[in-house]
């Protein structure tokens, strides 16, 4: 596996493979033909289909700056990947010079005919399984097993990821206004904070949670600065569990940075295994994941054992299957902010269940990363990112 840097990204919403993957595809085209006097560039399938409300014509704009680029969406033609890109430059008196590109999830690229690369392996086990007999060999907990094999910078990368995920949701808890991009979505993060005090003390919890994962979610979608956990659309889930659990618990951020290297660990698991990315096998991918994510980290901070931990994450995971992917005019806004909140209340839940049902557990969160691939690409086209079904569809 990767290390876990290359799943924890911090930068600019509404999606890390929609905004994200793209500028860094145009930033690679740029380094060989930057030169050129004008450029094309085509996008296919669910980049086509959704790209106008994800910005990401906008955001090639902003990476090629004052140069000649023309953006075509064709959401027709049939494309290898779903989030497909074809780059062309053009120079007088010279043949085109073509790229072909795929935003894969997480901001990551492959390059048509390149063999996709995030550098080194870090870790020498791929599957929870493998972690988890390691971990019991050497008497280590998941965030230890993190640092053993990660570089010394980790803990104080670790540390910025947690310091930007505070203050997104600071930030967006005294934002007020509505979100671009034509729906008319309100900001309601600080409206669902300031009305938690004539509630019963579990829903209080609930609109606490859900206010911070709203904070982040409109962030995002305003073209904050997030960080991927493990997406920009899933963003909110991991932090407004953390920042949730930190005010009860009084927690150190030494404790909550070693609770976003488990998550970590776990988030590493289905990335390497299966896919984060919603347009090849649906918001599975990425609310499953980021819930899967925040259960083992509030597993971890809850000093749980390994198994109690893989369960939390298997069954955050395990009952998210199946969920499609269909924003209504392809902006990370409807259904996306509210999933957040969900997918944050789901992983609490799921600690919950833990805590007396672990001994009991029959499926591994190997299996259930497996099956989650397997759905995803069961998953009818339509409902993965491309706005074509389901909510995206019926709602006017």
């Amino acid at each position: 596996m990767k290390s876990l840097r290359r799943l924890y990204k911090i930068g600019v919403g509404p999606s890390s493979s929609h905004t994200m993957g793209p500028v860094k595809a145009s930033e690679e085209f740029l380094k060989k033909y930057g030169d050129y006097d004008s450029f094309t560039v085509t996008l296919f399938g669910s980049l086509a289909l959704t790209g106008k409300g994800h910005g990401t014509d906008v955001a090639i704009r902003r990476a090629f700056g004052e140069r000649d680029v023309q953006v075509i969406f064709d959401g027709q033609t049939p494309c290898i990947h779903p989030n497909t890109m074809e780059f062309v430059a053009y120079k007088q008196g010279r043949e085109p010079a073509k790229m072909q590109v795929f935003s894969i999830g997480g901001g990551d690229i492959l390059i048509a005919g390149e063999t996709f690369s995030e550098g080194e392996d870090v870790y020498p086990q791929n599957t929870f399984e493998q972690i988890k007999r390691y971990c019991r060999d050497n008497g280590l907990r998941l965030y230890e097993y993190a640092k053993r094999f990660e570089d010394d910078g980790i803990v104080d990368y670790m540390r910025e990821i947690w310091d930007t995920m505070q203050k997104c949701i600071a930030d967006g808890l005294a934002a007020d206004g509505v979100l671009p991009g034509g729906l008319n979505v309100a900001r309601r993060a600080k409206k669902l904070l300031n009305e938690t005090s004539d509630v019963s003390r579990h829903t209080r919890r609930d609109r606490i949670v859900a206010a911070y994962a709203f904070a982040v979610g409109e962030q995002n979608a305003f073209g904050g600065k997030v960080v991927t956990a493990p997406t920009c659309g899933s963003s909110g889930v991991l932090p407004a569990v953390l920042v949730y659990a930190k005010q009860q618990q009084n927690y150190a951020d030494e404790q909550i940075c070693n609770a976003l290297l488990t998550a970590g660990i776990v988030g590493n698991v289905v990335k390497t295994n299966a896919s984060i990315s919603g347009a090849e096998c649906g918001c599975q991918a990425e609310i499953g994941t980021a819930c899967a994510m925040a259960a083992a980290a509030l597993a971890e901070l809850y000093g749980m054992t390994l198994d109690e931990i893989e369960y939390s994450a298997e069954v955050a995971l395990e009952h998210q299957l199946g969920l499609t992917c269909d924003p209504v005019l392809g902006l990370v806004q409807i259904p996306c902010i509210e999933r957040n909140a969900v997918g944050a209340m789901r992983a609490i839940n799921a600690v919950s269940l833990a805590t007396f049902l672990a001994d009991s557990r029959k499926i591994s969160f190997d299996t259930v990363v497996k099956v989650m691939y397997e759905t995803g690409k069961d998953i009818s086209e339509k409902y993965r990112e491309t706005a074509a079904g389901g909510l995206a569809k019926i709602y006017k």
